[in-house]
């Protein structure tokens, strides 16, 4: 009988929209009518269907209420949609409905009519069509969802009871695999009400809450909470099995209304982000605004971001230099297309160029062509495992790249050139580290023998979601259905998200007077293993180890890479000072004289030109003393 039932109501849904709409009319019709009788009735005393009295009343309300309501667009409302916007539809209609009939059965004495009747009549009909909405609601969303959806159906917690909670709760209505179980909120004169039907529970019962109601999702509804806040639930959550989803900021939701549509999953940004600093706007504009501003490795991770947050401030001409064809053409397009749409909110002239800065007349030719007033370098070889196999060409980049670039900067009389370092500068194992230090002992060299170019270096540790973090790595291997691997279950990094680097790296360049060493304040370190089994756990998943052999994802241990450390550092010494900005950081570093260190690279330059890796390493441990070249990874 009641598949029946259901294969009538899926027949209903399939007819044309324009016979739906007559039977709904049809229907509102007889509730007109029967919202008669009733009020009769109930001003009468006594039970009645028929005479001229209520023949004159069922014409008129008839009369008066199609015009109305199809002018008050009530038909033109999806009907399984329909919530309480549609209620208040409703009320309005019936308000101007209530008009023509209080002026002709309250003004006009019509026989056998009540004149309350122009009143009780409006009142009577409003709660037939509310009614008749919400069993229209019930049939072919409630009882039509459950009766054909054959997948599974997981079970659904609301983190967060308020306005927008619910709102999320009357969405998933129209959801027929995920059924709402409970509500759960930190107001605790919230715990043990319920809303439309469902508990609400205190945060303190979270794991209880979690195993009664067999819980597989958790929404997270509360999208103006700090970040601190929201990093304190998210943890919460992160050490059981559950498909987490929250919903965006209010201010990146249209009308401010939340639905279904509006979730996403929950980062692993939001789980070890911290709340930011607002960024110093007098430090953002001052190396950047109505200047021209040249970005080095523009298409990389950093690079791009450095670009986004340098065209925000309206320079006046801003230039790519990217040696990746792939990837300067989607900066420039991404760029481009920004300045496009801001109503000529932004006008900043963007130049592409595809160069390399290991070769110096490219420099020369793009610095003497586009005079840049400042320079943010960040073109580099990063990836630790790559540069330790292939030296020769992550020294050459690397150091002799930010040489040109710094020569050239130099003679054409750039004010300001900001190095974009890293944490593995400090006590080097590996390559690529020990370069970038060699990077900056260049840039102090070039700054204390009098260069008019104030050079500054930023170092700072991992960012979210660049193309050498472990986060995207560990994704995609969840998605594969695992295994994931770490290196080591102790290893621990700093992680920091892509706009705070790059805006910070502006703001520190800013502030530099000539050869200082800026450190970013990466909070505080994570241990990956940690990383890893939240971003199983929030993906619904489960860790497959020993005490849970079924388990989905299982993490294996594959040992330290060649240079790589089990801890990452910022600082050589222990003598950080404190800058006008409290997310930075100048470190007093030693360095060696320019024409001591040039006598170096010429000979590190002839080992590169004869392919001699071993020496170029060799002398690379005698520029950067602390270098511990760890080739088998510890």
């Amino acid at each position: 009988m009641l598949d029946y039932f259901s294969h009538f109501l899926s027949g209903l849904l399939d007819l044309d929209r324009w016979i739906k709409r007559a039977i709904v009319i049809a229907l509102d019709a007889v509730l007109c009518v029967f919202a008669v009788w009733i009020a009769f009735s109930l001003r009468l005393g006594s039970w009645m269907l028929w005479n001229d009295s209520i023949a004159i009343t069922i014409l008129l309300s008839l009369l008066f209420w199609l015009p109305i309501f199809f002018l008050s667009g009530v038909y033109r409302v999806v009907f399984r949609f329909a919530g309480a916007g549609t209620i208040f539809g409703l009320a309005k209609a019936v308000a101007v409905f209530t008009i023509p009939m209080l002026v002709v059965f309250g003004f006009y004495v019509i026989p056998g009519v009540p004149r309350t009747i122009a009143l009780l009549h409006p009142i009577l009909f409003f709660f037939l069509l509310a009614l008749s909405r919400i069993v229209i609601r019930y049939l072919l969303v409630d009882i039509l969802n459950m009766q054909t959806y054959q997948g599974v159906r997981r079970n659904v917690l609301i983190y967060g009871a308020g306005n927008s909670g619910q709102q999320l709760a009357a969405s998933l209505r129209g959801e027929p695999s995920m059924i709402l179980k409970a509500f759960m909120d930190d107001n605790e004169n919230l715990a043990g009400q319920k809303l439309n039907g469902v508990p609400v529970f205190s945060s303190k019962m979270l794991e209880k809450v979690l195993h009664r109601y067999s819980i597989t999702d958790v929404l997270l509804a509360f999208p103006n909470a700090s970040r601190a806040e929201q990093k304190r639930i998210i943890t919460s959550m992160s050490q059981y099995s559950l498909k987490v989803k929250m919903l965006p900021r209010l201010s990146h939701i249209l009308d401010d209304k939340v639905s279904i549509s509006d979730l996403r999953d929950v980062s692993v940004e939001d789980l070890l982000g911290r709340s930011s600093v607002k960024p110093d706007l007098s430090l953002m504009v001052h190396t950047v605004a109505g200047k021209t501003v040249m970005v080095t490795g523009a298409g990389g991770s950093i690079g791009s971001e450095l670009c986004r947050q340098i065209l925000k401030q309206n320079p006046n001409r801003l230039i790519l230099a990217e040696i990746s064809e792939v990837g300067l053409y989607f900066i420039d397009q991404e760029l481009t297309d920004e300045v496009a749409r801001s109503n000529d909110k932004i006008q900043v002239e963007i130049i592409p160029e595809l160069v390399s800065v290991v070769e110096r007349p490219q420099m020369k030719r793009l610095f003497e062509k586009w005079q840049p007033e400042t320079v943010f370098h960040a073109a580099a070889y990063k990836h630790v495992p790559l540069v330790e196999a292939n030296p020769l060409a992550g020294l050459k980049n690397n150091i002799f790249g930010t040489l040109n670039a710094a020569l050239e900067a130099e003679l054409t009389g750039v004010a300001h050139f900001i190095l974009v370092s890293t944490d593995k500068a400090v006590r080097p194992t590996n390559v690529m580290g020990a370069s970038k230090r060699c990077c900056e002992l260049v840039l102090q060299a070039l700054s204390h023998r009098g260069s008019k170019t104030r050079f500054a270096m930023v170092r700072f540790g991992n960012v979210l979601g660049s193309s050498g973090s472990v986060v995207p790595h560990f994704m995609r291997q969840i998605k594969q259905g695992g295994p994931i691997t770490v290196t080591h279950r102790n290893i621990t990094r700093y992680f920091m998200t892509i706009p705070e680097a790059a805006q910070l790296v502006i703001q520190a360049g800013a502030m530099a007077k000539g050869g200082e060493v800026y450190v970013l304040d990466m909070g505080e370190s994570v241990r990956i293993i940690d990383l890893a089994e939240s971003m199983i756990n929030l993906s619904g998943l489960s860790i497959k180890n020993a005490s849970n052999p079924n388990g989905d994802i299982e993490i294996i241990e594959i040992g330290l890479r060649p240079g790589e450390k089990l801890y990452e550092e910022l600082l050589i010494g222990d003598n950080p000072q404190s800058t006008a900005h409290k997310k930075i950081m100048k470190a007093e570093e030693s360095f060696l004289p320019w024409p001591e260190l040039e006598d170096h690279l010429k000979i590190m330059q002839k080992n590169l030109a004869e392919g001699n890796s071993e020496a170029a390493i060799s002398l690379l441990k005698t520029l950067v003393p602390e270098f511990m070249h760890n080739r088998d990874g510890y």
